[in-house]
């Protein structure tokens, strides 16, 4: 069966499928960064980030038969990437906050941006709690919807749109006392 989605790593994948170790070096040395990166977003903590990434390395040299070539290879390691750091997560009980729908409104204030400091966002992106910081890096970094969101953290969808908006909010207050935005 030909992939749909042709991969310009397709013959490293082809030679990891025949349990090529040097193959599996030369395409975990192509995807480290992008899947430690996405693991930080998630788990912020280095060792432990670290570790999930390793693992989900593992195990997706241990399932590559099932990339069907329906997505990127990439796109495909990260979601491995994700559900391996959310498992963790759920491991360390993630908190997320019960949310009802009298604790659902929350006010979208208008702010105006002082200047943007890439890192000091980033940095201050991982000073949300855990729950906060999960729901925005999904949505606002891998792309992920509530419906989606939702489903993969076992979560009602208002309550990932809740948890969303509270983050932006705590996020907001964050960057207000570094004196990047200030509310109009």
């Amino acid at each position: 069966m030909k992939p749909i989605y042709e991969n310009i790593h397709q013959e490293i994948i082809d030679q990891c499928r025949e349990g090529d170790q040097k193959a599996q070096f030369r395409l975990y040395k192509l995807y480290y960064k992008p899947m430690y990166s996405v693991c930080m977003r998630l788990i912020n903590q280095a060792d432990e980030a670290e570790d999930v990434m390793q693992e989900a390395f593992l195990n997706a040299f241990r399932n590559i038969d099932t990339y069907r070539g329906e997505v990127s290879f990439g796109a495909w390691l990260k979601r491995i990437v994700i559900n391996r750091s959310l498992d963790h997560l759920k491991k360390k009980k993630l908190k997320l906050e019960e949310i009802n729908d009298k604790t659902a409104q929350i006010a979208d204030y208008q702010m105006e941006i002082k200047e943007v400091n890439v890192e000091v966002i980033k940095n201050t992106i991982q000073q949300l709690p855990d729950g906060y910081r999960v729901v925005l890096s999904l949505y606002l970094i891998e792309g992920y919807d509530h419906e989606e969101i939702s489903q993969i953290l076992g979560i009602t969808n208002s309550n990932s749109r809740t948890q969303f908006l509270r983050a932006k909010n705590k996020l907001r207050e964050l960057l207000k006392d570094k004196e990047i935005y200030s509310y109009n």
